[in-house]
């Protein structure tokens, strides 16, 4: 397999990965806290709930939406399979939803917009190095490959790569229902989080 058909699809995972995260970290935290807009749409008849839940949902949505126009590029070229890339935009809105679920959590913990450089240097930046991104999982020590198990990113990129190139090292079952797990823990830990920030 050459390398760059190995790293293409890693590379359409982490921009699913990064869109999400930015969307419902940096951006969700200045429409909240300088913005006070949350403060305006909870003045109608929305409940919290509902603006977290849209928050995730459009953070998916753009990641989605730059996984699609990344495969325009990466199918004529080689890099993704037609018809079989084409999953990996649904994909990409649940690895979306995973992501956004995780950055909305630190978005509720996270007291000032300059800390969230912490997620990102021990959250976001270990796990793009260490996903099966540049090199195989298996290539790496035992022990540090249960550590990319616990990763989300793992499981989307295997996802990707096998639906883009038909290549994987793990069951696409089980990252499945890896990644729909963590969304609906990490999605309902998020509601809680924001909630007990909203309301004073």
């Amino acid at each position: 397999l050459e390398y760059t058909r190995f790293m293409a699809p890693a590379l359409v995972a982490t921009a699913c990965m990064w869109n999400a995260f930015f969307e419902t970290t940096y951006t969700s935290f200045v429409r909240m806290y300088y913005q006070k807009t949350f403060d305006g749409i909870l003045a109608t008849p929305v409940s919290i709930e509902e603006i977290i839940l849209a928050e995730i949902v459009w953070a998916a949505t753009k990641a989605a939406a730059a996984v699609t126009v990344m495969l325009t590029v990466l199918i004529p070229i080689g890099y993704a399979s037609f018809p079989g890339a084409l999953m990996c935009i649904p994909i990409a809105f649940l690895g979306g939803l995973a992501f956004g679920a995780i950055g909305m959590l630190f978005t509720g913990l996270i007291p000032t917009v300059d800390m969230f450089n912490l997620p990102i240097f021990l959250f976001i930046t270990p796990m793009f190095l260490f996903s099966g991104t540049f090199f195989p999982v298996s290539g790496i020590p035992d022990w540090a490959g249960v550590f990319t198990l616990i990763f989300p990113l793992y499981h989307l990129v295997e996802l990707t790569r096998f639906f883009s190139i038909g290549a994987m090292e793990s069951d696409p079952v089980f990252n499945l229902i890896y990644l729909i797990l963590f969304t609906l823990v990490f999605g309902y830990i998020a509601l809680v989080a924001m909630k007990r920030r909203l309301i004073k």
